[in-house]
């Protein structure tokens, strides 16, 4: 399958949220189903980086590098004895219009093009990452890390959350998208404090307002890498 979108995606800020499963039901795509990790259902509200942005091979001038925050839940489906598992996005924000109409007009995602900020302090100890965005006022996500990366430990949380290397969008009660991102296992940093100052019901809706009384149950910061986004099909 060809490759649509191809990217670097860097300094992934995660904040994961053990919740209630049936709050999800009406997002499940049609024949995927809810991944759990030792039985607890997560969302993730996720900050990163878009860099060296190529579509269909091709550097957009002014869409090339940007933000993107997003809050995502995971699935799996399978498909013949496979399982798949995979992503699901409630949402994605961007600061770029144009990418936010081609997701929702052309592939069916829920995107919305917002102003965007992101800070990284990067040091020989430690550094500092921040993605913020704007909507009605600031909203921000901060972590504070280490600066000396590693592996991902086999069967953690940790792997759970970013070893899904499949999309999934609802595009009907009886239809669904599907594309695959390659990329390579990636490493992660010890987060040592975080501060989370969102106001959920406003980004992303009265459904997910209880999520401002709400801790994360872990913070991750991923290195990420280069990837790439293969051209989507459909599940009937």
């Amino acid at each position: 399958m060809s490759t649509f979108l191809s990217a670097e995606w860097r300094k992934l800020a995660m904040a994961n949220y053990a919740i209630d499963p049936a709050i999800l039901k009406p997002f499940i795509p049609y024949k995927t189903e809810l991944d759990d990790w030792n039985g607890a259902c997560y969302v993730s509200l996720v900050g990163f980086m878009f860099l060296q942005t190529q579509l269909l091979g091709i550097k957009i001038p002014g869409h090339v590098n940007f933000e993107e925050v997003n809050l995502r839940f995971y699935v799996r489906y399978k498909d013949g004895v496979e399982w798949k598992r995979g992503v699901v996005f409630v949402k994605e924000i961007v600061p770029k219009a144009m990418i936010a109409w081609v997701a929702n007009n052309v592939y069916g995602e829920n995107y919305e093009a917002l102003p965007m900020r992101h800070d990284w302090q990067i040091g020989k100890n430690k550094q500092v990452i921040s993605y913020g965005w704007k909507k009605q006022q600031w909203h921000e996500m901060i972590l504070n890390a280490s600066s000396a990366p590693e592996d991902i430990a086999a069967g953690s949380k940790a792997e759970f959350i970013t070893e899904h290397y499949w999309g999934y969008t609802q595009r009907g009660q009886s239809k669904t998208g599907e594309y695959e991102v390659q990329h390579p296992r990636w490493q992660t940093y010890e987060v040592t404090d975080y501060s989370i100052n969102v106001d959920f019901e406003l980004s992303y809706g009265p459904v997910f307002s209880f999520l401002n009384n709400m801790e994360p149950q872990s913070a991750l910061l991923a290195e990420g890498s280069a990837i790439k986004v293969l051209n989507s099909r459909t599940i009937r």
